[in-house]
């Protein structure tokens, strides 16, 4: 089974929103123009009056200035937290481009050892823009350096004497600068896209838990209501039974006053059954043998014309008891639902346990992984979408990014294969004795919610 994630997974709204916190901060680009303006104004000065080189240091400073006065119009008119839309972005870094270029032609061009400093606003772009502005600030750069190979005053030197670099110098100094622009732009850009789908993928994970853990607690909610509810509803139940007394059988308000005792009463028969329903259940859904938990998980994936079948394999020693936790009995329900999704007719779950630990093997008759699939699995926003039919629908991996996350966070270990004996897929989930009896442990004196 190409199996890629589980059902069409639907990212939650502050997700989506997150790009908005990915933005560029002014504080950011304005604390790092000041250091550029401070080491510019620095290497002028000691270039001038420390090495005594002749260049014209006057345009310099006024470009110099120029990045100050940027620095200070921007602090002034808006704070320090705002956050630059992308156009906003796009003018600022590129100013950053015709800055350096200014100062660059200057000041010998290409040259220039510090014409290395047209590659860092291409950077700060790959790590926080879309790839259009990135793309375009590296065009830029790529036409300023150009430009400066050719065009630019002479390279400050000691006064009487000239340098002159060889042309073929020259070109191997315009094609590292393009070569490292290029590179570092499309590093940084792939480090920083799998930095925010990560983020992102993570995000999601802990809102499925918590709403998981919500459903979970229902139970509990619904008992402290009842009881909570229990007191004021008795007093209410014990007036309406004095008025009743009170109120004479032909008195136009007895109607209602039996009504509102009848009432009362059935209050008190629903909070009756939900705290008894509650108790009943508690015990019971808490701490379920490691077979009916696998049937619960499997229970709801069995109606899709696919045979999912649980059998106990090696057994040597009694059959463990485990916690219910809303995040194991998601993680395992959607691996379950993706090796119904890609079975062919039949899904297999094969549950073992020994002195080691416990397994879940999960079996399909599908057509297996590809070694592509099984080189990525578990990588959040993974896209497959050979298998437009299926219903798996998007294919982003996102399902069973957080099925994974979910089941380790339990201690359990996660091995993705191909059956060996016939065409199909296996996942094997396996909880080390070790983690298994210290969840175990913290079941019985009711300090944890683990497996």
């Amino acid at each position: 089974m190409e199996h890629i994630s589980r059902a069409p997974f639907r990212l939650p709204p502050f997700v989506t929103t997150m790009r908005e916190s990915q933005r560029l901060r002014l504080a950011t680009l304005t604390r790092l123009r000041w250091l550029s303006v401070g080491g510019q104004t620095a290497a002028c000065l000691f270039v001038a009056y420390g090495l005594w080189y002749p260049y014209p240091v006057g345009p310099c400073l006024l470009l110099i200035a120029l990045s100050a006065a940027l620095n200070i119009g921007l602090g002034l008119r808006y704070p320090k937290s705002w956050r630059l839309s992308p156009w906003a972005a796009v003018s600022v870094l590129t100013f950053d481009v015709i800055q350096p270029f200014g100062l660059l032609y200057l000041t010998g061009g290409i040259q220039n050892p510090f014409s290395v400093f047209l590659i860092v606003p291409v950077v700060m772009a790959s790590a926080t823009q879309p790839p259009q502005t990135t793309a375009g600030l590296a065009l830029l750069s790529i036409v300023a350096a150009t430009l400066l190979a050719f065009f630019h005053l002479p390279l400050p030197w000691a006064e009487g004497s000239a340098l002159q670099l060889p042309s073929s110098y020259i070109g191997g100094l315009w094609f590292a600068i393009v070569s490292t622009l290029v590179f570092s732009g499309i590093y940084v850009y792939r480090v920083a896209a799998e930095a925010r789908s990560l983020a992102d993928a993570l995000g999601a994970t802990e809102l499925v838990l918590q709403r998981e853990q919500h459903l979970s607690a229902l139970d509990g909610l619904a008992a402290a209501a009842a009881h909570e509810l229990g007191s004021p509803l008795a007093t209410i139940a014990l007036v309406a039974k004095e008025m009743g007394r009170l109120t004479p059988l032909d008195d136009p308000q007895r109607e209602d006053v039996e009504l509102l005792m009848a009432q009362s009463e059935r209050c008190r028969d629903i909070l009756r059954q939900i705290t008894t329903l509650s108790s009943s259940s508690e015990e019971h859904m808490a701490r379920l043998p490691l077979l009916s938990l696998v049937e619960e998980v499997s229970e709801p994936h069995r109606h899709f014309g696919v045979e999912v079948r649980v059998e106990a394999g090696e057994r040597h020693a009694d059959e463990p008891v485990m916690r219910r936790n809303a995040g194991v009995v998601y993680g395992l329900g959607n691996i379950v639902e993706n090796a119904v999704d890609f079975a062919k007719s039949e899904v297999l779950i094969r549950a073992s346990w020994s002195a080691f630990g416990v397994t879940l093997l999960i079996l399909d008759d599908g057509p297996g992984f590809t070694p592509e699939i099984l080189a990525r699995i578990g990588d959040p926003y993974m896209s497959n979408r050979e298998n437009r039919d299926r219903k798996a629908g998007g294919g982003l991996g996102l399902g069973l990014f957080i099925a994974k996350t979910l089941l380790e966070r339990s201690g359990a270990t996660i091995t993705f294969g191909n059956r060996r004996d016939t065409p199909g897929a296996s996942v094997e989930i396996f909880w080390p004795q070790a983690t298994f009896s210290a969840r175990q442990a913290a079941t019985v004196d009711g300090s944890s919610h683990g497996t």
